[in-house]
């Protein structure tokens, strides 16, 4: 099993016209009415294969995208595309555990911009402005609005083991006699140290090991809980300019001829 984590990344959008989806494949979409035949036809097509509840939440993302496309009357291969984009949204935020919500949103809008403005091979006028505002306004309800919710089911939790080591200081003090000290055995059979010149000395460092250690540890929790605040507001602050930017009217954009 590969346990690495991908760092977040930015993505190239490209043009996705029949990419997972083929035209027979939509004229089968468009013939199932009811959601169990909808989600069937499309576990089989996107080739969906997770356990549950991936499974049930992938599919469901899908099904509302077929139907946010009939309700507005899109042809086979605008719904194709449709699901290719919401298909490619998805695996740009799961491939990392991460936080990576602004190389997604700037993902998303280069992806509409390839199917709104006619500029052979980089991109096609497949959907008009009101269009793509409209599919814009539905991916950010509909998925962005819940990005760490699928990044929580679908990606593995990272957690941070933090284990301290101290240079010079043993792992089990009864294993070791200072130096300048005797090891005779007792009656019982365990060892016991001779008192010696030193031994002050000795008890004043055994004494502050623990010490030592404590104090390490304390300055390691203060240092951890300093950088999770700084991550937690600078996630908070992403979020504020994703939500910012998603608020803000996007400007229309005309072919070129």
């Amino acid at each position: 099993m590969d346990t690495t984590i991908k760092v977040p990344r930015a993505l190239k959008a490209k043009v996705m016209l029949w990419t997972d989806i083929s035209y027979h494949d939509m004229e089968q979409i468009e013939n199932m009415q009811s959601i169990p035949d909808l989600e069937s036809i499309l576990c089989n097509v996107l080739g969906v294969d997770l356990p549950e509840p991936k499974t049930g939440v992938l599919l469901e993302l899908y099904v509302q995208t077929v139907l946010f496309s009939r309700e507005c009357s899109f042809k086979k291969e605008q719904t194709s595309a449709l699901l290719s984009i919401i298909k490619s949204i998805h695996e740009a935020n799961i491939e990392t555990p991460l936080n990576n919500i602004e190389q997604c949103s700037k993902y998303c809008q280069e992806l509409l911009l390839c199917h709104s403005v006619r500029r052979p091979p980089f991109s096609i006028n497949l959907f008009s402005s009101k269009e793509v505002n409209c599919i814009f306004e539905y991916i950010h309800n509909n998925y962005m609005t819940h990005y760490k919710l699928y990044k929580y089911i679908f990606t593995p939790q990272v957690k941070l083991d933090l284990s301290l080591t101290y240079s010079g200081i043993p792992d089990h003090e009864d294993s070791f006699a200072p130096e300048g000290a005797e090891v005779v055995a007792k009656e019982d059979g365990s060892p016991e140290t001779l008192e010696t010149s030193n031994t002050e000395e000795e008890e004043t460092t055994a004494g502050s090991t623990p010490q030592l250690k404590e104090l390490i540890e304390k300055e390691v929790r203060e240092q951890m809980m300093l950088v999770s605040g700084q991550l937690d507001q600078r996630i908070k602050e992403i979020a504020d300019q994703h939500n910012r930017a998603l608020d803000s009217p996007q400007p229309n954009h005309k072919a070129k001829k």
